[in-house]
């Protein structure tokens, strides 16, 4: 019988560059759709727009489609920043799937109140 493959987990960077600073406080959901739905990650980016959570480790990751979310508004509205009512972008979402679970899988995520860019970086 064979070990089962360690997963090499899903890291998230988050950078305001409508200000040029880290995104930090923004609210961030981490969603498995398939093949078992679930929450595996909810929190906020520290001081440094990370997203310090298990799931960087791997802690729920498997072969399967994933969802991020992030509270793009909220965070816009935490800073005090004057936005449209309703936000243009009120959650920015963004769906992937992992097929070598032992890779790791970086989003750096960069966003605007208008706009966000999010790939798999670092791979």
């Amino acid at each position: 019988m064979s070990d089962p493959i360690q997963a090499g987990g899903i890291s998230i960077h988050a950078v305001d560059v409508a200000r040029g600073i880290p995104a930090a406080g923004l609210g961030v959901t981490l969603l498995r759709l398939s093949p078992d739905p679930a929450e595996i990650a909810q929190g906020t980016c520290g001081a440094g727009g990370h997203f310090d959570h298990p799931v960087a480790q791997g802690a729920g990751v498997l072969r399967g489609t994933y969802e991020v979310r992030f509270d793009v508004a909220a965070f816009y509205a935490d800073s005090e920043l004057t936005l449209p009512d309703p936000a243009f972008m009120d959650v920015a979402v963004f769906r992937f799937g992992i097929d070598r679970v032992a890779e790791h899988f970086h989003l750096p995520f960069k966003f605007t109140p208008w706009g966000f860019s999010l790939f798999r970086g670092g791979a």
